[in-house]
């Protein structure tokens, strides 16, 4: 079976401007991501306030299982 991997960017704010993405927010990202059985790996990073979910798994592209994850 084929490994799929998607990159999921959120721009989720930060308070004050645009420089981070709050730590809660980030944890709890994981938290999610590690509860699911549709997924490889993944690796929950930023870059600004823009959380990034990426994430390696089976179920094709546009999965919409992944995307409700996400």
């Amino acid at each position: 079976m084929k490994t799929t991997i998607s990159l999921i960017k959120a721009d989720v704010g930060s308070c004050p401007g645009h420089a981070v993405v709050h730590p809660e927010l980030i944890k709890t990202a994981k938290e999610e991501l590690k509860k699911s059985d549709l997924l490889i790996d993944f690796v929950v990073t930023n870059c600004g306030d823009d959380l990034e979910l990426i994430m390696t798994h089976q179920r094709g592209v546009d999965s919409d299982k992944i995307h409700q994850l996400a």
